[in-house]
């Protein structure tokens, strides 16, 4: 059985480190891995192959670059051609990037069956590239694998179960990533950058369009960033490439840390080493609970409901005055983190059993 996998930006690389060393465990599978070259950044993409084992892609599109419609357009062409060539089984998409949305269409225009994992999330923001993605996604997919149980309903109330698909709970393989990677970097012997020191920081990712490309908001977040690091603690940002020209353009130069965007591992080992996150991914939202570090979101909603009502999360939005106010409320309050939100970290295997028992 061919299951053909499309991924393309950073997060996606990591839940398919996962489910490939799954389908590497499991007998009459064969996975045929694409890379759409959405994040082409060497630190952002090739990096991912090497630390994590992943199956180096037998394709790679290299197509990035240029506005959702042109991106997502160049995609579907190019995955159209190979999935003519290979035929696989079944079509995997992770998340909801314009590599999710581009193999989804592409799948089932050739009548293949698509599976999506980490279906069923809603930021209920139609203005969200992402939201668009994730929806159309799911309408179109025959296997819908949930990462919680409030992305299961979701689906259910926007009645899926009248759709001919199959939706299950199966957990976050992003966990399944945390636990097989936890402690590959201190075995590795993997180093913070120099310039992080050794003091007390917290760990900063910034990248979403509705925060750079709004100079305004931009400029409110840097600047509570500004104070945090000033005044509280040190703040260290792995830059995304997107964020650094924004800055450039809008004249904004950091008064915190900055550092090249970083491997996976070298990640995992600033989350362990950090006070607290702040961030715009949804990704590292997640991450962050899972080594066990309060969070504050620099979003005005998040897809992640769970850790915002268990307190592990704080929406701020790009208000400076709420940014500082939750920072300073999130390291005086300490937080259990011995509640179970995203499964047991047998995600990966679930979902390769429903592939196998589907076919």
């Amino acid at each position: 059985m061919k299951v053909t996998t499309v991924i393309g930006a950073r997060p996606q690389f990591i839940k398919a480190a996962a489910v490939s060393k799954a389908i590497l465990d499991t007998q009459g599978l064969e996975e045929v891995l694409i890379h759409t070259g959405q994040h082409f950044d060497q630190n952002m993409s090739d990096i991912f192959f090497s630390q994590l084992g992943i199956p180096e892609p037998k394709y790679n599109l290299d197509i990035h670059g240029g506005g959702h419609g042109q991106m997502t357009g160049r995609m579907l062409e190019a995955l159209e051609e190979v999935f003519q060539k290979e035929q696989p089984d079944y079509v995997m998409v992770y998340g909801d990037t314009n590599s999710t949305i581009a193999g989804a269409l592409a799948a089932k225009k050739l009548h293949i069956p698509l599976a999506h994992v980490e279906a069923g999330l809603r930021s209920f923001n139609m203005k969200m590239p992402e939201e668009i993605n994730r929806i159309l996604t799911d309408r179109i997919s025959d296997l819908l694998f949930c990462p919680t149980q409030t992305a299961v309903d979701n689906l259910t109330k926007e009645g899926f179960e009248n759709l001919p698909a199959k939706t299950l709970l199966t957990g976050d393989v992003m966990y399944d990533a945390a636990l097989l990677f936890g402690n590959l970097a201190e075995q590795l012997a993997v180093d913070l950058p120099t310039s992080v020191g050794q003091d007390k920081f917290a760990l900063l990712t910034l990248h979403r369009a509705e925060n750079t490309d709004s100079e305004p908001r931009l400029r409110e977040i840097m600047e509570a960033i500004d104070e945090i690091h000033n005044k509280v603690m040190k703040v260290v940002c792995p830059l995304h490439p997107r964020t650094r020209n924004k800055l450039k353009e809008y004249g904004i130069k950091p008064g915190f840390t900055v550092i090249d965007p970083v491997g996976y591992l070298e990640m995992v080992q600033l989350l362990k080493s950090c006070s607290l996150v702040l961030t715009d991914s949804g990704g590292l939202q997640k991450e962050a609970y899972f080594f066990e570090k309060p969070c504050v979101t620099l979003r005005d909603e998040t897809e992640w409901v769970e850790l915002i009502d268990h307190g592990y999360n704080a929406l701020v939005g790009a208000s400076k005055e709420t940014i500082l106010k939750t920072v300073a409320s999130s390291i005086n309050h300490s937080l259990d983190f011995g509640t179970q939100l995203y499964g047991d970290g047998q995600a990966s295997q679930k979902i390769i059993s429903a592939i196998q028992a589907s076919s």
